[in-house]
């Protein structure tokens, strides 16, 4: 999705009113696009799990103030929401958008409790390219064992992301992936362990930029293993589709904001707050 129309989109719809974003700009390291904002549900004084969500944009754009939406609906879920910018390319190369979202990780770890949250229940929630980025952060033991952080990702919720994708045959990555060395360890399939977190993995049906399959190939893999998974895919849709069903406007055409609330609850011992109904675009309820 072009990310001007996704901006204007996001400054023109309804927000959920059960929460607010009460944090921006906060610097988690020094470069400058290494800022996150955080958003929490209103009224709440108890000490909350936290979902940091990681947008997409084939790791060359993307703007979290264009994922206010996306912020307000997993916080009036009842979560401590933290969306973070990252360095894209050309500034750096994999696996530097990784590194920013390790190092944004560590610091919501560091300081989450100063804003309501509990750093001991956290999951990660990403879409596209940032579900690739949540999934290795998960999978590559290696960027949260050096920052001491292994064991807090309680669990991963991932939305038609790419898993499974060498080898590099198209553009976006070709550019993002065709200099490294061992192309092989740049595919969460391949990181599999049955140490994994549980995981919730949705993909659109009609999705013709990352094919579903990455999601049945990781869902399969991961079971294998003995780790949990959820695999679900929506028959009407498409790349975009997981991503904008999160907000009001468009939440009556999948179920898939109140289906990974669900999962995450589940395994972040939390109470389930439930969404406002689906509802048509004839402002009935949904099937």
């Amino acid at each position: 999705m072009n990310f001007s129309i996704l901006g204007a989109i996001n400054v023109l719809s309804p927000k959920d009113r059960g929460s607010t974003k009460i944090a921006q700009d906060i610097a988690y390291g020094s470069a400058a696009r290494q800022k996150l904002d955080i958003y929490a549900p209103n009224g709440s004084h108890a000490k909350l799990p936290v979902v940091k969500f990681i947008y997409g944009g084939s790791w060359s754009d993307g703007d979290r103030r264009h994922y206010d939406f996306v912020g307000r609906a997993i916080a009036a879920l009842g979560y401590v929401t933290v969306i973070a910018d990252y360095r894209l390319l050309p500034e750096v190369e994999y696996p530097g958008f990784l590194d920013d979202c390790s190092d944004a990780f560590a610091y919501v770890a560091d300081y989450i409790t100063d804003y309501g949250g509990d750093p001991e229940r956290m999951a990660l929630v990403g879409h596209s390219a940032g579900a690739y980025n949540a999934l290795m952060l998960a999978l590559d033991r290696r960027y949260l064992a050096e920052r001491g952080l292994l064991d807090r990702v309680k669990a991963v919720a991932g939305l038609s992301g790419p898993y499974d994708f060498f080898p590099f045959d198209g553009k976006i990555t070709l550019r993002t992936f065709g200099a490294v060395t061992d192309p092989k360890k740049t595919q969460p399939i391949n990181l599999v362990g049955p140490d994994a977190p549980p995981m919730w993995l949705a993909s659109g049906d009609r999705d013709m930029l990352v094919y579903p399959r990455n999601t049945v190939a990781l869902a399969k893999k991961l079971r294998a293993v003995g780790v949990k998974v959820t695999e679900r895919h929506f028959a009407n849709l498409g790349h975009p589709g997981t991503l904008m069903s999160l907000g009001l406007p468009l939440r009556w055409r999948a179920p898939v904001l109140a289906e990974m609330g669900d999962f995450l609850a589940g395994h972040l011992k939390a109470s389930v707050v439930r969404t406002r109904p689906a509802l048509n675009s004839f402002g009935q309820p949904a099937d």
